[in-house]
């Protein structure tokens, strides 16, 4: 084909399309320009390329051009697979020795490998930021105007509360009710606080009772009970009618001796009577129980002797007196010290004097009593005469156990009361073991 000869290039073939080059634009050189001339568009692409001028192919080529010169290297781009960039200089290069990794898997933090995906070398254009939602101004008015109306409502319901609570404390809804008629509440007792009390030995007890200091009985309302004791019923009635005569003279003493004082309870002895104290011998009158604090007392023989004598109704007098005296001995705590040391002691002998001794004052905390009442209760005229008798002839059974005192020891304790009126004359854990023989 002649230079001179204008023929149309054909489009480009797939891959092989580059600005600038043939295609790009319709050829603007008139038919009959030689090739070997470059138009000025030509000329500037050829600059921007980096080509040479044309050189003829044939079968002298340059040899610098049989092989292929490398490409110039993307700094943006290391390719699939390719190694990461050269170190800094002066950093320190450890050498790859094998197929393995120094330090065994990659750790979490280090960078993957890169793709083109995504990435904005490979995008043709920059990519689109979007900006902040803006709202327009009607928009943006309403909400203001809507928050001013719930702060402003917050801040009024606040007031109203508070208002509210300080009308509600000034003038409350309900008031507490006031009961003139009802009585104020008693403080709380005090607290009890332990006190460790050291015993009293039984001696001390024994022979300086509180109730020694006491001084002399002084004479209550008493009177001779007008109950005539000649059935069981009458009997009963007749040491009920005393009994308040006995409270009335014990009672302040005992308190005076500091102990605190309770009435003993009194009963009719029966067949079929059970107790805290049962057990005991047929041929007693009457007998005091300390475990539940009762007199019990006889009534078949009273009520035989009564018919017999009238004046015998003395001898209900005796009884109860020295009953009642055992009632006393157990509230000052003498009753259950005799009978400690009477369980302490060592052979029979001492026990019967121990016993001995706790009912022979008995017998004279007895007369005692009746010395302070003589006139209240009649005690006088033949009376009198038929209580000294008794009291002269009283005493145990020689043949039995001496357990009460003999008939000398019951006079000197009886006598010496009844003279007295003192319960300090009754100290019998002081005196010789001939008194109270």
């Amino acid at each position: 084909m002649a230079d001179d000869e204008r023929v149309p290039t054909p489009g480009p073939t797939i891959g092989h399309f580059l600005p600038g080059g043939a295609g790009d634009q319709p050829d603007p050189v008139p038919v009959g320009t030689p090739r070997t001339a470059l138009t000025p568009a030509e000329a500037v692409n050829r600059r921007q390329l980096g080509l040479g001028k044309a050189r003829p192919v044939g079968a002298e080529v340059d040899p610098s051009l049989r092989k292929a010169a490398p490409q110039p290297s993307d700094p943006e781009y290391r390719g699939f697979g390719a190694p990461p960039a050269a170190p800094l200089a002066g950093a320190p290069v450890t050498p790859l020795q094998g197929g393995r990794q120094i330090g065994g898997a990659r750790p979490v933090g280090w960078n993957t490998m890169p793709t083109r995906t995504g990435l904005p070398q490979f995008d043709t254009q920059a990519p689109q930021l979007k900006g902040p939602r803006r709202f327009s101004h009607p928009i943006v008015g309403l909400l203001s105007a809507l928050a001013l109306i719930v702060v402003a409502g917050g801040a009024f319901s606040g007031y109203k509360v508070i208002d509210s609570y300080d009308r509600t404390v000034a003038n409350p809804l309900t008031r507490p009710t006031v009961r003139p008629s009802e009585k104020p509440v008693p403080a709380p007792p005090p607290p009890t606080v332990t006190k460790t009390v050291q015993p009293v030995p039984d001696a001390v007890r024994l022979q300086k009772n509180g109730l020694y200091a006491v001084g002399k009985l002084a004479s209550v309302n008493c009177a001779l009970p007008k109950v005539k004791p000649d059935s069981k019923t009458n009997v009963l009635r007749f040491y009920q009618a005393v009994l308040p005569c006995l409270h009335e003279t014990w009672e302040p003493l005992v308190l005076k001796a500091g102990y605190p004082f309770r009435q003993p309870k009194l009963v009719l002895a029966t067949k079929t009577r059970s107790g805290a104290c049962t057990g005991q011998s047929t041929d007693w009158v009457a007998y005091y129980c300390g475990a539940d604090e009762t007199m019990t007392m006889k009534w078949e023989q009273t009520v035989k002797y009564y018919k017999e004598d009238p004046v015998t109704a003395v001898n209900l007098l005796t009884t109860i007196a020295h009953e009642y005296s055992h009632h006393v001995q157990l509230l000052t705590n003498i009753l259950i010290s005799s009978a400690s040391q009477e369980g302490w002691a060592k052979n029979k002998a001492a026990e019967l004097e121990w016993s001995r001794r706790l009912e022979l004052q008995a017998d004279c905390l007895g007369a005692v009593f009746l010395s302070a009442n003589k006139k209240a209760l009649d005690l006088q005229g033949e009376r009198l005469r038929f209580w000294v008798y008794a009291s002269k002839n009283g005493g145990d059974d020689p043949k039995k156990d001496r357990d009460h005192g003999s008939r000398k020891s019951a006079e000197y304790w009886a006598t010496r009361g009844f003279a007295t009126a003192d319960p300090a004359s009754c100290n019998t854990y002081t005196a010789p073991a001939a008194k109270v023989s």
